[in-house]
């Protein structure tokens, strides 16, 4: 008979937030995977818990080679708990790759549902929450940013991201840049923690708040694009456009930025400026 794979869902900052099965779980479990096995002890011991099982280490560097192993002992009978250093696994954690063996494998998966930096951030922000997108971590390379952002310039449901602090200023840079200056947005940090800050307002203005450092863990939650609240005519359309060529963007930029702020499909600006400059305009 096959074991149960348990994912289970820890603080991600306040302790007392941990759910009331995390302890049992720990207690009981055959075998631990832990994301940090030293960020694993300190929960335990604050918790009062003392772990029933073996503690092995389950990390992005070792995930491909450890999972065979964990589905070999989920397969002998083995109940194998997987949490992350905080929140819910496989959410930009490790995890994905157990539990898509795990379902492949035909093996029981359940959750201990737990703290959600996701959901925290996305009721805290004051921004819509009825239809959201969870988009991760942003790459790193600007160029890659940009192309990822511009993907996600015509989205109509409220976006989220994670960020490291280090890079949160040109982030929110290139937010505006490809979102408007004027869309809202929230950064929440250091969620549920002693310094927990929600800094909400235009993404302009964000950006220039975090040129002089933020610390801490990130949440950015941005205001979907927005209905079309106003009928731009092509010509008024190609004048933005060249506004913003005029300032230096690049056109493919210029258009992207011109489109997220009318509310508009990038093709609708595109080709608004083709024309123009066919006629000769």
């Amino acid at each position: 008979m096959t074991g149960t794979l348990v994912l289970a869902g820890t603080p991600i900052g306040d302790v007392a937030d941990a759910p009331p099965r995390l302890s049992t779980e720990l207690a009981d479990a055959d075998v631990i995977a832990a994301e940090d096995t030293r960020r694993l002890r300190r929960l335990t011991q604050a918790l009062g818990v003392t772990p029933g099982g073996r503690v092995v280490s389950y990390f992005e560097g070792n995930e491909s080679a450890r999972t065979p192993e964990l589905v070999e002992a989920l397969r002998g009978g083995s109940r194998v708990l997987l949490v992350t250093d905080a929140g819910m696994p496989s959410v930009s954690d490790p995890g994905y790759r157990l539990v898509a063996a795990a379902v492949e494998h035909d093996i029981k998966v359940t959750a201990v549902p737990g703290p959600s930096a996701v959901l925290t951030a996305l009721a805290l922000s004051g921004l819509p929450v009825d239809r959201f997108c969870f988009e991760g971590f942003l790459p790193r390379k600007a160029g890659e940013r940009l192309s990822r952002l511009r993907e996600n310039a015509d989205e109509r449901r409220t976006l989220v991201y994670f960020e490291a602090p280090h890079r949160l200023d040109d982030t929110l840079a290139a937010m505006a840049e490809v979102f408007g200056a004027d869309r809202r947005a929230a950064v929440c940090r250091e969620l549920t923690k002693t310094y927990e800050e929600v800094k909400r307002g235009p993404l302009a203005d964000l950006a220039a708040w975090a040129v002089e450092g933020v610390r801490g863990e990130i949440t950015v939650v941005v205001e979907g694009a927005p209905e079309s609240s106003e009928e731009l005519d092509a010509d008024e359309l190609v004048r933005r456009v060249r506004i913003r060529e005029d300032a230096g963007e690049r056109r493919k930029e210029a258009i992207a930025a011109v489109a997220a702020e009318a509310g508009l499909p990038k093709r609708t600006v595109f080709d608004a400026v083709v024309a123009a400059k066919r006629s000769g305009d």
